[in-house]
C-alpha cells in the first residue's frame, strides 16, 4: 500500500475513529477490557504512579494525549491528578464526558480536541502546562505522525515530568507474523499437550499498513532518555480454554509494550 501524505493519513485516522468511537467504547466498556485490567493498568501504575499524588497530598498535574472513552484520564483523576484529556476525535470526547461521574474526581477532568499531529495545537497545549505527566496510552499507532510530539514535549513537561506510552507489541504484534498451535499427544499421560508460539516472518522492513501505520519515527535527538519500559503479556490465569487461537493463552510471548521517558535537563 502506498504511503499517503502525512495530512491525509491524519484526516483519515482521525475520521475512522469519528465512524468507530460508538462501537469501540461498547466493546472496551467504560471500566476496560481484560487488556487494560490486567497489562495496561497495572503497568501504569508502576510506570506514573512516583509521579501521582495517591492520598500524599502533592501536586499532580497530568495531560493525557488520545484520551478514547476517558478511561485512563478518569483513572488518573482517582489518584489525584488534575487532568487535561484531550483527543482530535469528537465522537469520543463526547463519550468520555458522559462516562464521568458525577459528585467524584472524575468531574473535575477537563476535555479539549487536540490533534497530536498539529504542531500549533500541542504548541497551544503548553500553555496550561507545564505537566508533571503526560501519558499516550494505546494511541500511537493511530497517530501519522510523531515528530509534532517529540518536539514539543519538552514544553510540556515539568522539569522532571514523565512522558509515558503503551503501544501493541512491535515483534508479536503488528510485525507479519502467523500463530502456531501444536497438539501433542503425550502417550504417557493420554493427554494432549497444547504448544503455542509465534512465527515472526518480518520485522525490521514491515511497510506502513493500514490500522497500524507509524509512518515517521521520533528522532533520536531529542534530549530524552527512557528509564523504564515493560513487555506485557497474560499469565497461565486468563488462558481460553474453549478459544485455542486467542491471544490470552500465549502467556510466554508479550502483546503490549509499555515504556517513560525523562528529559535530560
Amino acid at each position: 500500500m502506498a504511503t499517503e501524505p502525512l495530512p491525509a493519513l491524519s484526516a483519515r485516522a482521525v475520521a475512522s475513529w469519528e465512524d468507530n468511537a460508538a462501537y469501540w467504547d461498547n466493546s472496551i466498556t467504560k471500566h476496560g477490557n481484560k487488556y487494560w485490567k490486567r497489562l495496561q493498568e497495572p503497568s501504569l501504575a508502576r510506570l506514573i504512579g512516583p509521579s501521582l499524588p495517591n492520598g500524599q497530598g502533592k501536586e499532580c498535574r497530568a495531560l493525557e494525549l488520545a484520551t478514547g472513552n476517558g478511561l485512563c484520564a478518569r483513572w488518573l483523576s482517582h489518584r489525584g491528578a488534575s487532568v487535561l484529556a484531550t483527543d482530535a476525535c469528537e465522537n469520543m470526547l463526547a463519550l468520555a464526558k458522559g462516562h464521568c461521574e458525577p459528585g467524584t474526581p472524575e468531574e473535575g477532568i477537563r476535555f479539549r480536541k487536540v490533534n497530536a499531529t498539529s504542531e500549533a495545537e500541542l504548541g497551544a497545549l503548553a500553555a496550561e502546562g507545564p505537566f508533571d505527566v503526560v501519558l499516550l496510552n494505546m494511541a500511537a499507532m493511530d497517530i501519522a505522525d510523531l515528530n509534532p510530539l517529540a518536539k514539543a514535549l519538552r514544553g510540556l513537561l515539568k522539569e522532571g515530568g514523565v512522558f509515558v506510552a503503551t503501544l501493541l507489541h512491535p515483534v508479536f504484534f503488528t510485525s507479519k507474523n502467523t500463530r502456531s498451535i501444536e497438539m501433542n499427544y503425550d502417550p504417557a499421560t493420554g493427554e494432549y499437550e497444547v504448544s503455542r508460539g509465534r512465527m515472526i516472518r518480518e520485522y525490521m522492513s514491515v511497510p506502513p499498513s493500514l490500522g497500524i501505520a507509524i509512518p515517521g519515527q521520533p528522532v533520536k535527538q531529542v534530549g530524552m532518555v527512557m528509564d523504564a519500559m515493560e513487555e506485557l503479556a497474560f499469565t497461565e490465569e486468563d488462558a481460553e480454554p474453549d478459544r485455542v487461537e486467542a491471544t490470552t493463552n500465549f502467556p510466554q510471548l508479550p502483546v503490549i509494550l509499555s515504556f517513560r521517558v525523562r528529559f535530560l535537563w
